[in-house]
C-alpha cells in the first residue's frame, strides 16, 4: 500500500500565525523551515511519499495543512476554516488532491470545518465543536462521509482550539490525552493519559511506530514501554503557534 502525505512549507509569514490559548512568543522562521525539512525528511524515512501543496504565503498558519482538508478512504471534504483567514488555504489542496483522483466535497457557508478537529479510527470520525468547527459543520462531514460508512460523533471542546491540540490514537485505537485539555475523557472507550501535553500529539506511521515530538521525552517512554517505536522530532517553533505533529501534514493511504 502506498503511503502519501500532504505537506506545505512554512511561508514568510508563519510569526504571524494565530495563537487563541497561548502567550505570542517568537517564532525562529530559519529554525522553522529547518525543523520542517526535519519533519518531512523523518516521514520519507518511515516510507512515506511527500507531496508539497502549493504555497500560501499570505497565510501565516498555511503549514498546517491538515487543517484545510478531512480525507477518509476516495472521498477528500474540503475544509471551510472557522478563522476567515486561513480560507484561502483550501484552494491548493483541493487541487492536489483532485490530481490524486479523490472525490472531492465541501463544506458549505455558512458552517465551518477545521481538518484538526477531526480523529479517525476505525469507522468512527470524532469532531470537536466549539473552537473553529460548528455542529452544522460537523452534520456536513457525516453526509458526506456516509459514502465510506464513516459514523461521525460529536466532540464539545472548551479547553483547546482543536480536538487534536488535545487526544490522538495510537494505531490499535487507544486514544492519548492529556487529561487538562480533555473536556470528558469517557467520549472513548480506550483512553490513555499521558503526562506531557505534547505527548498527546501523535501520528500514526504503520502499525508499530508513531511520530512525536522531542518535547515530550516522558510519553515517548511510555509508549515505547507499551512496544511502541517513536521516531521523534523537534517542532518547538511550531507548538508556539498552537501547532504540533499532527497539523503538519495530510496522510493519505491508498
Amino acid at each position: 500500500m502506498r503511503k502519501l502525505a500532504l505537506v506545505r512549507r512554512p511561508g514568510p509569514l508563519l510569526a504571524d500565525g494565530i495563537v487563541t490559548h497561548l502567550e505570542r512568543t517568537p517564532v525562529d522562521l530559519d529554525l522553522a523551515r529547518a525543523q520542517w525539512d526535519g519533519y518531512v525528511a523523518a516521514l520519507r524515512a518511515e516510507g512515506w511519499d511527500t507531496i508539497e501543496v502549493d504555497a500560501a504565503d499570505s497565510c501565516p498558519d498555511a503549514v498546517f495543512v491538515e487543517d484545510t482538508v478531512v480525507v477518509y478512504g476516495t472521498t477528500a471534504v474540503i475544509a471551510r476554516p472557522g478563522h476567515p483567514a486561513r480560507r484561502p488555504e483550501t484552494a491548493a489542496t483541493e487541487s492536489a488532491l483532485r490530481d490524486l483522483g479523490y472525490d472531492v466535497a465541501r463544506i458549505d457557508a455558512p458552517h465551518t470545518l477545521d481538518g484538526g478537529d477531526v480523529l479517525k479510527h476505525d469507522g468512527t470520525v470524532w469532531v470537536g465543536l466549539g473552537g473553529r468547527t460548528t455542529a452544522g459543520g460537523a452534520a456536513q462531514l457525516g453526509e458526506h462521509l456516509l459514502r465510506e460508512g464513516a459514523h461521525v460523533v460529536p466532540v464539545p471542546l472548551a479547553k483547546v482550539l482543536h480536538l487534536k491540540s488535545a487526544v490522538t490514537a495510537l494505531p490499535d485505537g487507544t486514544v492519548l490525552g492529556w487529561d487538562p485539555v480533555v473536556d470528558d475523557a469517557d467520549v472513548w472507550e480506550h483512553y490513555l493519559s499521558v503526562p506531557e501535553e505534547p505527548g498527546a500529539h501523535v501520528v500514526c506511521l504503520d502499525a508499530g511506530t508513531v511520530l512525536m515530538a522531542t518535547s515530550a521525552p516522558r510519553t515517548r517512554a511510555l509508549l515505547e514501554e507499551r512496544g511502541l517505536r517513536v521516531v521523534a522530532v523537534d517542532v518547538s517553533e511550531f507548538e508556539k503557534l498552537e501547532g504540533c505533529v499532527t497539523c503538519l501534514s495530510v496522510r493519505l493511504r491508498g
